[in-house]
């Protein structure tokens, strides 16, 4: 199989740390040239990974390759991995040029010739005019493209970033996401994210693996893991979705309904293959922008629609939509994403009831 130099597989890794495991059983393809975000709370094992990855931690069992090598072993600068820190980690006496040539110069590189890739690498990251400042000068946003340019002027074929957007401001963290993404295309080398903000990697990612205790929950491109998550843990960790719980109640052709505490049963419709009996406990989400809120006098929803009669306990208003919270159906809460326009045209308030509906083919049975 010829593989690009770039394309990582992590085969069986685990870790573990005295009484500890960290990574328990990781099996990962990530192709060359794309952007992998690891998503998952703190202790999840993500960071983890990353620094498996780098060369900065040995996994306790298991193959780590890169370009089709097996790295395991090997230090970073023979892996050709780079690593961006939270912290940037610039040095606060050198100019922006000497801080991003400054892995060439250890490299042994002559001057002229660090600082010519140096002045290329500025120009990507659009920092030329800022290459004889100080790091102290500059802004968070500025500090983060030059730590950038410093991990990528080595060329290597794996860049590893871990929490690089954490001690921005939110509408920082916005703008160096496009810039993130940006620099990733042209540089063309597969970037590897760590993260546990959850619409930071569904904007970035080609790739997004969300992990739980060490183990991976679900992998696959940002619409698939948002729109279709596997379990209850994905759904609820993604946000987006609400979650109920209930019990299979009855099957017709390709639908199973849920009876739910407090609810009439409510129809889904199950995926090729899978198999539901009678009784049996089960997950359901459906998206929170996918419920229509109804008040009760307006009759019967439609055919082919499920609904549950509930009460509004908080009103949020968000800009595009209005986040309205419901009296929670089990565990959990329970929300509609209303379109602005759609809510202030016939306005409701706290304790009103209402009728939560949405198309059942819309709902998704989770494993």
């Amino acid at each position: 199989m010829t593989v690009g130099k770039g394309h990582i597989e992590l085969a069986g890794i685990y870790k573990r740390f005295g009484e500890v495991t960290a990574v328990d059983g990781v099996n990962l393809h990530i192709p060359d040239g794309a952007y992998c975000c690891f998503l998952g709370p703190s202790g999840c094992g993500k960071t983890t990974i990353l620094r498996m990855i780098a060369g900065h931690e040995d996994p306790t069992g298991g193959e780590i390759l890169i370009g089709g090598e097996d790295v395991v072993g090997l230090p970073p600068v023979a892996r050709r991995t780079a690593m961006m820190f939270q912290s940037y980690a610039l040095f606060p006496h050198l100019s922006v040029r000497e801080n991003v040539a400054f892995p060439l110069r250890v490299r042994g590189q002559g001057q002229a010739e660090r600082f010519r890739a140096a002045d290329e690498m500025l120009e990507k990251v659009r920092l030329s005019e800022l290459a004889h400042r100080l790091p102290g000068h500059l802004s968070g946003g500025q500090q983060q493209r030059v730590a950038l340019a410093r991990a990528a002027i080595t060329q290597p074929r794996v860049l590893l970033l871990d929490e690089p957007l954490s001690a921005l401001d939110e509408q920082l963290r916005i703008q160096m996401r496009t810039e993130l993404r940006r620099m990733q295309r042209e540089l063309g080398i597969t970037f590897v994210h760590v993260t546990h903000t959850q619409m930071e990697a569904i904007a970035l990612a080609d790739l997004v693996v969300v992990m739980e205790k060490g183990k991976i929950k679900q992998a696959g491109d940002a619409r698939e893991i948002y729109s279709r998550p596997h379990d209850r843990y994905v759904a609820e960790f993604l946000g987006g979705q609400n979650v109920l719980s209930g019990k299979a109640t009855g099957a017709q052709g390709g639908n199973v309904t849920v009876g739910l505490q407090g609810a009439a049963g409510l129809c889904v419709t199950l995926e090729p293959g899978r198999r539901v009996a009678l009784g049996e406990p089960v997950d359901l989400a459906v998206r929170r922008d996918d419920i229509i809120l109804r008040r009760p006098e307006a009759g019967a929803v439609p055919e082919g629609w499920s609904a549950l009669n509930t009460r509004i306990k908080a009103i949020e208003y968000q800009g595009l939509f209005v986040k309205v919270m419901l009296d929670a159906v089990g565990e959990g809460e329970f929300v509609a994403y209303v379109a602005e326009r759609d809510f202030f045209s016939d306005p409701m308030q706290m304790g009103d009831i209402v009728v939560a509906s949405w198309v059942a083919e819309r709902s998704l049975l989770l494993a």
